[in-house]
């Protein structure tokens, strides 16, 4: 009887230790040190919450940047890739079918990147190749009137190069990229 009371005490300390005690700490070091983060990386405009920098938002208008597609229709509570194979028929209709839209919503469009075609395996990948942002270029410049020299400029402005010159590939944040387009062109 006594190793069970010494079992139930042992437990309770760790409950109240690693439960309560160190979630507690580590929030409120997260907090003060990195406040922007610990809330999720937050996007606002005009004072309220349009999303975040790590999920990708979904963006219809002709007159923004698009995003990756997402398996998850951008919906957070679904993450997931398409879990298609790339050697299947499927997969091969599907690349067809998303270049043919992609070249008609983009008609001056000869090379195409291809993470303007393939679905992020999250779902949520916020970013796109700078190369991916600037195919997107004639197209907005066409319905924004914004010269495709300003745009692409923006696009620089706002690529993220390699994390410690090694890790990862140059990205831009298409939410951010849109942000600050949105300052510029009235929808």
């Amino acid at each position: 009887m006594k190793s069970v009371f010494i079992a139930v005490r042992v437990s309770l300390l760790f409950m109240i230790v690693c439960g309560l005690i160190y979630p507690l700490a580590t929030t409120g070091v997260a907090q003060v040190l990195f406040p922007k983060q610990a809330n999720g990386s937050l996007i606002e405009s005009g004072g309220v919450v349009i999303g975040s920098e790590l999920l990708a938002q979904a963006f219809e208008s002709p007159k923004l940047f698009h995003p990756r597609e997402s398996a998850a229709k951008y919906d957070p509570t679904a993450s997931s890739g398409s879990n298609t194979a790339v050697a299947s028929s499927d997969y091969a209709a599907a690349m067809a079918e998303k270049i043919d839209a992609l070249k008609q919503e983009n008609p001056n469009l000869t090379e195409i990147p291809a993470d303007l075609v393939t679905v992020s395996g999250s779902g949520f990948d916020p970013d796109l190749s700078p190369e991916g942002a600037k195919a997107q270029v004639p197209r907005i410049s066409k319905e924004t009137g914004i010269s495709e020299k300003n745009l692409n400029d923006l696009v620089d402005k706002l690529s993220k190069t390699r994390q410690l010159g090694v890790f990862g590939e140059p990205r831009v944040n298409v939410t951010e990229l849109n942000m600050e387009l949105l300052k510029q062109v009235k929808l």
